[in-house]
């Protein structure tokens, strides 16, 4: 492990340039982070990232209140595209909003698209805040990259624009129809992400999962997947951990 993993890290925006030698300033946030919480000063030495050009030691020029800047000094990690997967999932309550995107930041989703269905429990969100969620939880799991979140969206226009060459797993409380068994593409005794590879999506449900309709709707589609998580009732957010980690162990046995 390298000697440097314990230090702070930081995300940079992607329009921020890593190379060396560079004076960069902090974010009041960061700045305030760094002076008023971990008490760092001039010539500590920190990580940070940009989600483009790999991940670099820096060290802090000056910090003091809501201002500080940094020097990159070197490279410690190039840049890898960690594609992951599409998360759309049904709006829930704050606080299981919240823990979806941290749960999928550190789980490897790409993009978050939060949708509108007939059981959604709220209809607005604060992207910006989503935003930072997903940035702070890129930081402590040691991401080089920082998962999109789109704009909320009703789930029949995010079917309507799903690319058709790649497939979408659709998560379903029960498989007890015989059309919804016949649309199971994989052996449920396994991986049901069976043959899944970057760039598919996943599709959860708000709770009380989707209604008759909405399911007929969805595995109308060609592209569609359903599996299951089980026998047991899962909350929301925990069918979203669920899938996910399934879905990570999948492709990293590519």
């Amino acid at each position: 492990m390298s000697a440097h993993h314990t230090l702070p890290r930081l995300y940079l925006p992607a329009d921020v340039p890593l190379t060396g030698e560079v004076v960069i300033p902090m974010s009041p946030e960061q700045a305030r982070y760094l002076g008023t919480v971990l008490r760092k000063g001039e010539g500590d030495a920190v990580r940070v990232f940009n989600a483009r050009d790999g991940e670099w030691l820096a060290r802090i020029v000056s910090v003091r209140k809501d201002k500080g800047s940094f020097t990159i000094t070197e490279r410690l990690r190039p840049f890898i595209d960690e594609r992951g997967c599409t998360l759309a999932f049904a709006l829930l309550k704050r606080d299981a909003t919240d823990l979806v995107i941290r749960m999928g930041t550190e789980l490897g989703v790409s993009r978050f698209v939060p949708l509108i269905t007939e059981r959604t429990v709220g209809q607005r969100v604060n992207e910006a805040r989503l935003e930072s969620i997903a940035i702070e939880a890129a930081e402590q799991c040691e991401r080089l990259t920082v998962p999109q979140i789109s704009a909320p969206v009703r789930l029949v226009d995010f079917l309507g624009a799903w690319p058709a060459e790649k497939r979408l797993f659709v998560a379903v409380e029960r498989l007890e129809s015989q059309t919804e068994t016949q649309k199971t593409g994989s052996d449920l005794s396994a991986n049901p992400f069976a043959g899944a590879t970057d760039g598919d999506g996943i599709l959860t449900g708000p709770e009380g999962g989707f209604s008759r309709g909405e399911l007929d709707v969805t595995l109308a589609r060609p592209f569609v997947t359903s599996i299951t998580l089980g026998n047991r009732v899962l909350r929301a957010e925990t069918a979203v951990a669920a899938a996910l980690s399934l879905f990570d162990s999948q492709l990293r046995n590519i």
